[in-house]
């Protein structure tokens, strides 16, 4: 088994009727999915697409989604997926930067005209030769005088997927680009699929488990964590086009989920709407749901403590990046599970903890997490520079700062990037976010650092409080003193009513920077 599409024509092969997908009353079995990602692929090999070509797409979490994304491996193209929210101007850097020479495009909706973006974006870059729109409906032939994904599904279905080896490209994942622009991260066919049935081997995913995709497929989290996963065990997934608590709920009971994953703003939000689902419906999901696995971020204790007490399920925490397929550190089901800690690598995966020079640091000492494995990407695409400097002799340099304890766990004590360094002191800002939602008036807290003359940076606490509370800035720096070390606590704290979010729900630290600079000048 060489092309990652092998994975889906071998579980509709073994069960044809099973359901692959649910999106509202529509129902898609997998000789259905099958079918028509052959035939895309098909479409795409008669315009002229070959093996290795970079192709983009743009979908929300619809069935259109992994029709396209299976139809573009099928073809042995390599499949580029791109943020949803992405303006003209950032969709044409994409299209030039990955060299693609098709993009597939979702026509949008009023609220999200992504379908203009994308044809706007594409007109700009004369390198990309084909523009296919995918529409809601799919007999729609033609979409502002481009063709649509019909012409493509109208192909007689391949048979087999194009053969492709073990080391070529698969998928390139374009990184949230913190710093800098965006890079693609190149991932393999065998970087993928060993992914996928490792979570699938992990979690003891099989035929009978029905999973409900609250983030965004285009994300890594989810492509490999659901959609991957699930086609390894002929799985079925219920797809949401955009998260919300209750109608999260709603659908948990209602489809009979077994496995859900999502970021900690997720379950915060979840355990906020419990209240909204009745008692039958909440027996429900109790019942049924089996598994539920966070990452994208640390989970607060209190989060995961709540979530566990109201659905009666335990909580899993993993670690990952794009550049690792994602997953390369997870809690186990047969394992002593320890609050706080991202687990153990998985297997075929070493975590080593690095010190700026490079050398690896005895337990209980804070460094650089670095990962070596199956799950390590190629290298950002076409940028041999950026990839040497996060790869070493096969370690990847994740920029976490992370320790590894005397029995082999691993925690995350921050992301590098996200340190503050106040009068020389290294201030880690999940420690001091763990401290304030403690706080019973705290619904979330996201500390960054501020400029400051003398201290060159200084602690800032922002935060989201529950619904009808108040809390003064003295009482939040008094609650925080009481725990912390002096140079610790947050001098300053802002309230707002929101956070800005990526597409996966982790908060944007760097923009919630700029709010508190504007918010500073008015």
């Amino acid at each position: 088994m060489s092309n990652l599409a092998d994975f889906l024509y071998r579980s509709a092969a073994v069960y044809p009727d099973k359901t692959a997908i649910v999106f509202g009353d529509v129902r898609i079995s997998y000789q259905e999915l099958k079918s028509a990602s052959a035939s895309i692929g098909k479409g795409l090999q008669q315009q002229g697409i070959k093996p290795g070509d970079r192709v983009v797409m743009s979908c929300p979490n619809l069935p259109q989604f992994l029709m396209v994304y299976y139809g573009i491996l099928s073809a042995g193209a390599v499949v580029v997926p791109l943020n949803i929210l992405l303006k003209p101007k950032e969709i044409a850097y994409h299209l030039s930067d990955s060299q693609a020479v098709a993009f597939l495009c979702f026509e949008g909706t009023s609220e999200l005209p992504l379908g203009q973006f994308g044809l706007e974006a594409f007109n700009q870059v004369n390198s990309c030769q084909h523009f296919f729109a995918i529409t809601s409906s799919l007999q729609t032939d033609s979409w502002q005088d481009q063709p649509t994904l019909a012409m493509l599904l109208s192909n007689t279905p391949m048979d087999d997927p194009e053969d492709r080896s073990a080391d070529d490209t698969a998928a390139i994942l374009y990184t949230s680009g913190t710093t800098g622009k965006p890079k693609g991260a190149e991932l393999t066919h065998h970087n993928l699929a060993m992914n996928a049935l490792i979570c699938s081997a992990l979690l003891a995913t099989d035929v009978n488990d029905t999973h409900l995709v609250a983030m965004p497929l285009f994300h890594t989290f989810a492509q490999t964590a659901h959609m991957l996963h699930a086609v390894t065990s002929a799985s079925t997934l219920v797809l949401m086009v955009r998260f919300d608590a209750e109608t999260t709920l709603q659908l948990l009971a209602r489809e009979e989920v077994s496995f859900f994953s999502g970021v900690p703003t997720m379950y915060i939000a979840l355990n906020a709407a419990v209240d909204s689902v009745g008692e039958s419906d909440r027996q429900t999901i109790t019942d049924r749901l089996r598994l539920c696995i966070s990452g994208g971020g640390p989970m607060p204790l209190e989060v995961l403590r709540a979530f566990e007490a109201n659905f009666k399920v335990t909580v899993l925490e993993g670690y990952g990046l794009s550049e690792t397929s994602p997953v390369a550190c997870f809690n186990t089901t047969d394992q002593e599970r320890i609050p706080g800690s991202i687990g153990r690598p998985i297997p075929g995966v070493s975590l080593k903890i690095v010190d700026v020079d490079g050398n690896s640091l005895p337990p209980d000492r804070d460094g650089e997490l670095a990962i070596r494995g199956h799950n390590v990407m190629k290298g950002y695409f076409n940028k041999p520079e950026q990839t040497a400097e996060v790869l070493n002799n096969g370690w990847f340099l994740t920029g976490d700062i992370a320790r590894c304890d005397e029995a082999g766990n691993y925690y995350i004590v921050d992301r590098k990037k996200d340190l503050i360094i106040r009068g020389g002191f290294n201030v880690y800002p999940r420690e001091v976010e763990e401290v304030l939602l403690a706080h019973p008036d705290i619904m979330q807290a996201a500390v960054i650092g501020v400029p400051d003359d003398y201290y060159v940076e200084e602690i800032m606490a922002c935060l989201i409080l529950h619904e009808g509370r108040e809390l003064s800035p003295e009482l939040v720096k008094t609650w925080a003193r009481q725990q912390l070390g002096d140079y610790k606590y947050p001098r300053y704290v802002r309230v707002f009513e929101a956070f800005p979010l990526s597409a996966t729900g982790k908060v944007l630290k760097r923009e919630l920077r700029e709010w508190v600079k504007v918010a500073s000048k008015e």
